[in-house]
């Protein structure tokens, strides 16, 4: 039996053009809208120089032109892709099979402390699956440096046709396209009261409310 090992990794650097996860759809399928929490996401970034930023959506050439304009790196990570891979799966005794939450971060988000300025988690915490969540945030915390920034959207109702999973590209300070995503389905809807907890190793957290029922929270270490 081959034993698989972590995860390597590839550090993206302005004028790398990454190999898409899957093929891409055409623009004319994405929308566009306006996000104030990457706008101060984006201040806070070009505050630092060389700044380090972890990607964890599916890998986007434009948020990694956008981001290493910053003069800095950019690390991707598809957690929530992973998340589903059959290998992170063990049987119960009861024969049902669950995620095997060890294996899953031996493997992944696997780089030392305070490694990044910034981390880009977009919703990533609405498609996860239970086990995963908290320590997810934990583990983040942990890789981030001192006052680094940490970017999560919630969505705030359920789920419907007109708030379908999106792949986030970049396209300026403010702007994002949204590429829809048809290989996904929200775990569930957090509060406020649960973003706090969820973040509450953080040392401060700002929430700005989108129009699109979109909970948009800036948390800095």
């Amino acid at each position: 039996m081959n034993h698989v090992g972590p995860r390597l990794l590839k550090w993206l650097r302005g004028g790398e053009r990454p190999q898409p996860c899957a093929a891409q759809p055409s623009a004319v399928s994405r929308s566009s809208r306006h996000s104030t929490g990457l706008a101060e996401f984006t201040r806070l970034l070009s505050t630092r120089e060389n700044a380090s930023v972890l990607d964890l959506g599916p890998t986007s050439s434009a948020n990694i032109s956008f981001l290493t304009g910053f003069g800095g790196r950019v690390c991707n990570e598809d957690i929530v892709h992973a998340s589903r891979e059959a290998r992170y799966m063990t049987k119960q005794e009861d024969g049902s099979l669950a995620l095997d939450t060890q294996r899953f971060f031996s493997e992944n988000l696997g780089q030392p402390a305070q490694q990044f300025d910034a981390v880009l988690c977009w919703d990533v915490a609405d498609y996860l699956i239970e086990p995963l969540v908290k320590p997810m945030v934990e583990r983040l915390q942990h890789l981030l440096k001192p006052k680094g920034v940490l970017l999560a959207f919630f969505h705030t109702n359920e789920a419907g046709p007109e708030h379908a999973p999106a792949r986030y590209h970049i396209i300026s300070g403010e702007f994002l396209d949204l590429e829809p995503r048809h290989d996904l389905r929200r775990q569930r809807v957090f509060n406020n009261r649960h973003v706090e907890n969820l973040f509450k190793g953080y040392s401060s957290l700002k929430f700005f409310l989108a129009r699109d029922h979109v909970r948009e929270v800036l948390a800095i270490r």
